[in-house]
């Protein structure tokens, strides 16, 4: 896929998951939009992977360790085939929350659920432990090679910044330099903002490539929204015997004025007047609609005029 359409998808994703969030009124939209752009890549450029298929054995695996930003993991999945796009409405919404108590509708749930949604390799939430996960997995891949030095397919991850204070990470840093894992690709969502704020006021990471490049792994910089050099460091071949690790540099809330590096966006989902300004910010609400002009009027604070709303945005840009 082109760059352009790249970027189409990745803002599509991040609609999903302005509205997702506000229809749920619970999630992380902060880091799932500075996310977007590297999913968008992964899913819609780099992995091989199969939606009529999700577990095909030849499948590349990819582990979303930063496991709270599912909402945009969720939408490409939805916009590959995995499950329906409309199903991305009941994200968090479990048992009497969906229609008619619906089963096939309780999949998404704030954090992935490897036994409930197709395409997820891991269940995640605990920060920390996508990339022992992932460490495992490309082990195992080195051992299931049926010839000596083709890989059967290739383990990729995706890292919070903050995520990157728990010590765990660096125990399998320190194991992937270790077992030569040059089938393993960490990516660090490099946004410099956590639920408590900045990162480096939390507990510094300074140089966090130097860290890694220290037990053994590649280190490729980049800025995490130009696809140009998303692409290239997801398409240059590893170094033999070293994982890699891309750092790739984003701003938290990424496409919405208000939320751009702003921590309290980490895990707030928007009210109905700040979701429509999102969404215009992001290129799908139009400012001189009926909607944008009076999303903060009386008429629009009724539930059910916002839910019809919602409903109607959602299929708008499914459509698209």
């Amino acid at each position: 896929m082109d760059i352009y359409n790249l970027k189409k998808i990745s803002d599509k994703i991040r609609a999903y998951v302005i509205l997702s969030t506000t229809i749920a009124q619970s999630g992380h939209p902060g880091g799932s939009l500075s996310a977007a752009d590297i999913i968008a890549a992964l899913y819609f450029h780099k992995l091989r992977h199969n939606p009529k298929n999700p577990k095909w054995e030849y499948r590349d695996r990819f582990v979303l360790s930063k496991g709270h930003c599912c909402p945009a993991v969720y939408a490409a999945l939805a916009l590959n085939g995995y499950f329906g796009l409309d199903e991305l409405k009941f994200l968090r919404k479990f048992n009497t929350n969906n229609p008619e108590n619906n089963p096939k509708l309780r999949h998404l749930q704030g954090h992935p659920n490897a036994l409930l949604t197709p395409g997820i390799e891991a269940s995640t939430g605990s920060l920390g432990q996508g990339l022992s996960i992932v460490v495992g997995m490309a082990i195992a891949e080195k051992i299931d090679r049926k010839e000596e030095n083709k890989r059967e397919y290739e383990i990729y991850t995706l890292l919070g910044d903050g995520e990157c204070d728990e010590g765990q990470i660096w125990e399998a840093a320190m194991s992937a330099g270790h077992y030569k894992l040059d089938n393993l690709t960490a990516i660090v969502d490099r946004n410099r903002l956590q639920i408590d704020g900045n990162t480096e006021e939390v507990m510094s990471l300074n140089s966090v490539g130097e860290k890694f490049e220290a037990f053994g792994w590649d280190v490729v910089e980049i800025d995490g929204h130009d696809f140009e050099q998303i692409i290239k460091a997801l398409d240059e071949p590893h170094i033999q015997n070293k994982p890699k690790v891309i750092i790739a540099n984003t701003t938290k809330g990424k496409g919405v004025k208000f939320m751009e590096n702003n921590a309290k966006w980490h895990g707030t989902a928007c009210n109905f007047s700040q979701c429509i300004e999102a969404l215009k910010d992001l290129g799908f609400v139009d400012e001189n609609s009926e909607i944008y002009k009076n999303k903060d009027s009386e008429e629009y604070k009724n539930k059910e005029k916002q839910g019809e709303i919602y409903l109607n945005l959602f299929d708008g840009i499914s459509g698209l």
